[in-house]
């Protein structure tokens, strides 16, 4: 009775916990975790797969109008709006679409053993009609068999593996400590698709299951890795002529100083600089996206957990020797890239810096000019206001010779010559004085 009091029911609990508020992606995360989970295979099974590189035609629309064509055809109940994974059985083989960022899978797979390896691989059951028309482009393609060697336990001879990959030279390793044998040549063959031969030794259906996904995914991030480096290497391309073109420029900027040829150079580091950002904006995500992709191929090598079988190369050496050099060709054309934009930069910074230095000391020579024309001015002003002063007296004296030439009539009697001698002094002190407390007067409201 303790113990319930402790312990509520299971029925309180859910009541209790369904009040709780939850955020929007609470339960997506969960299903998010199991998106894509690994075949349960039960050997012996032959497996093709198909990667298609997404195009403007290669909508989710368009690929999921595509597998309800299927459907109907077989009577499946056709996937869900919005599902980016689909398995279903259709009878005589088994499809497993996914969708990725960049491209979707198509797995068909059949179990049982066939007469002789590759011999009739799933894909051949497909309608060809449909298959054809799978939005998208082939980026990678192989045939996977799976055969049960738990009995027998014994790994037929070299030769004979040889003939099912048309004599090809073979790459081969032990999985899992023995618990497992792979063999491939990695090259297309007369199909067009990649071949891996898997012997089961020791490995459950889960195991099984868990390695045919990191191959087949093995297969896909390989070739989708690989699209970055001849995109590199153009990029490699295109930076060496501007770096070319920028030491032209960085030794024309150290030249003689004349500020039109600066100007015309700035202009051509700014067209540079927008072709670099152009560049930039158009590698970049391939770039960062090869990278993750690399670290996706190691991580499904490493589930594989190899070892050397008769002295020959395992997958994740071959692979990693034909990766590795492809990874850093990629980062050294990103560094490069990234290098030359910090140059033009810095080129542009100390160009701009010369020519605003170059302006500036224009504008001092043009303040210098225009302070000198203001103080002749000054002085023209100062003559023109002395100039002033008598011009005014001499028109106030007229007057004032006028008046007093006119006081004769009114019986007053003395000489206006002497008069206005007398006067022209002082008014011309007042005029003087008048003019320079209007002079000061204006200069304080300025």
């Amino acid at each position: 009775m303790a113990f319930d009091t402790a312990f509520p029911k299971t029925e309180t609990l859910s009541g209790h916990y369904s009040q709780l508020v939850k955020h929007q992606r609470f339960h997506e995360n969960y299903k998010d975790l199991h998106t894509r989970p690994f075949p349960v295979a039960d050997t012996p099974l032959r497996v093709s797969h198909l990667s298609f590189l997404h195009t403007d035609k290669s909508t989710y629309a368009a690929e999921q109008s595509h597998l309800q064509a299927l459907c109907e055809r077989y009577s499946i109940n056709p996937p869900q709006a919005g599902d980016s994974c689909f398995y279903q059985s259709f009878g005589e083989f088994e499809v497993r679409w996914e969708r990725h960022t960049e491209f979707s899978t198509y797995s068909f797979t059949i179990y049982g053993e066939d007469s002789q390896p590759f011999e009739h691989p799933p894909v051949s059951l497909i309608p060809a009609d449909w298959l054809r028309l799978i939005p998208g482009e082939v980026i990678s393609a192989v045939h996977i068999e799976v055969l049960d060697n738990r009995e027998s336990m014994q790994v037929p001879d070299k030769e004979t593996l040889r003939q099912y990959f048309e004599g090809q030279r073979l790459i081969g390793s032990e999985l899992r400590k023995g618990a497992a044998t792979i063999w491939s040549a990695l090259r297309l063959h007369r199909d067009g698709f990649n071949r891996i031969l898997l012997l089961n030794h020791n490995l459950n259906e889960c195991q099984t299951g868990r390695v045919l996904r990191a191959l087949l995914e093995l297969e896909a991030y390989r070739n989708m890795m690989l699209l970055a480096f001849p995109e590199a290497q153009q990029v490699s391309a295109q930076v060496s002529q501007m770096e070319a073109q920028l030491a032209r420029l960085v030794r024309q900027i150290s030249g003689q100083r004349i500020v039109e040829e600066e100007q015309r150079q700035l202009a051509e580091l700014s067209d540079l600089a927008a072709a670099i950002a152009e560049l930039i904006a158009r590698s970049r995500y391939r770039f960062d996206a090869g990278r993750a992709y690399y670290q996706m191929v190691q991580g499904r090598l490493n589930e594989l957990e190899e070892c050397e079988i008769n002295g020959l190369q395992t997958l994740s050496a071959f692979v990693d020797r034909r990766l590795s050099p492809a990874l850093r060709t990629v980062e050294a054309a990103k560094r490069r890239l990234d290098d030359l934009a910090s140059r033009v930069d810095r080129a542009s910074d100390f160009l701009r810096t010369r020519i605003d230095m170059a302006i500036e000391a224009q504008n001092q020579a043009l303040l210098k000019s225009m302070d000198r024309r203001a103080q002749m001015q000054f002085r023209l002003q100062q003559t023109v206001e002395g100039l002033s002063v008598v011009v005014i007296t001499y028109y106030v004296l007229s007057l004032m010779h006028y008046l007093f030439d006119a006081a004769h009539t009114f019986g007053l009697e003395f000489s206006s010559e002497r008069t206005v001698a007398i006067m022209m002094p002082v008014v011309m002190l007042t005029t003087w004085l008048f003019s320079r407390r209007l002079h000061k007067r204006i200069k304080r409201i300025g």
